[in-house]
């Protein structure tokens, strides 16, 4: 059945206040889907627990697992960060900085709002010019960074519904509104200076399947960017 102008134009006007609540809630279930993730493959790896899991990589600090789900094979990775803290690969694991590894024609990328310090919505719009699964598209996005009690550190990132986002931020050209699905980081600390980190589904879960190789490709670029980065402490 056709779907009427009236649907498909329809947008939600929400306070500010309101805003804040639903996206504060919202993050936190997604930070703590994505710990949940993380120390489930811990604990596999120390417990050798066989829940389908297959390590089927590990090369240069890489481990890529995977696992069939359905007709098709889930992946995930853990990377090992040598001479890399946890404080300084957050200085470009955000949304905005990902999202320029996803696609080389991110046409706007922009902080739409700071809710509070570490909350904030996100406008990232992909031309005409890139691959098929982002051409013309728009992600309106929260990005919540949190650090847990030992040290942990995590991003979460997820669309607003459609309804939200659109009395947010209307649709000001032809691109497509699109839809991502909770993605993030944890970055755990390690000896050294080192860190661990597991994306837990940083892509967007329904792209992970294709992408995976383009996932430690992303990680390898922002890594670099990383160690190009002079700090306070080089200083």
């Amino acid at each position: 059945m056709p779907t009427s102008p009236s649907t498909c134009s329809r947008s939600w006007s929400i306070s500010e206040d309101s805003l804040r609540r639903y996206v504060f809630h919202a993050s936190e279930n997604c930070i703590q889907e994505l710990l949940s993730a993380s120390d489930s493959n811990r604990a596999e790896s120390i417990t050798h627990v066989n829940d389908g899991w297959k390590v089927v990589g590990m090369e240069n600090g890489v481990e890529i697992s995977k696992r069939r789900s359905g007709s098709f094979h889930t992946f995930r990775s853990r990377w090992v960060l040598k001479s890399v803290s946890p404080q300084k690969f957050m200085t470009v694991a955000n949304a905005i900085d990902a999202a320029k590894e996803w696609d080389a024609d991110l046409v706007e990328a922009r902080y739409i709002k700071d809710l509070e310090e570490n909350l904030s919505i996100i406008r990232l719009r992909f031309g005409e010019r890139s691959k098929p699964l982002f051409r013309n598209r728009e992600f309106i996005v929260y990005e919540r960074r949190e650090t847990m009690d030992d040290g942990t550190l995590v991003v979460a990132v997820a669309s607003l519904p459609k309804e939200i986002a659109a009395g947010l931020q209307p649709k000001q050209n032809n691109s497509i509104r699109g839809l991502l699905l909770q993605s993030g980081w944890v970055v755990e600390k390690l000896e050294h200076d080192s860190c661990m980190l597991d994306p837990a589904g940083w892509l967007p879960k329904c792209f992970v399947n294709r992408f995976n190789t383009k996932l430690v490709m992303i990680i390898e670029n922002l890594k670099k960017q990383v160690l190009a980065c002079p700090t306070s402490d080089d200083t």
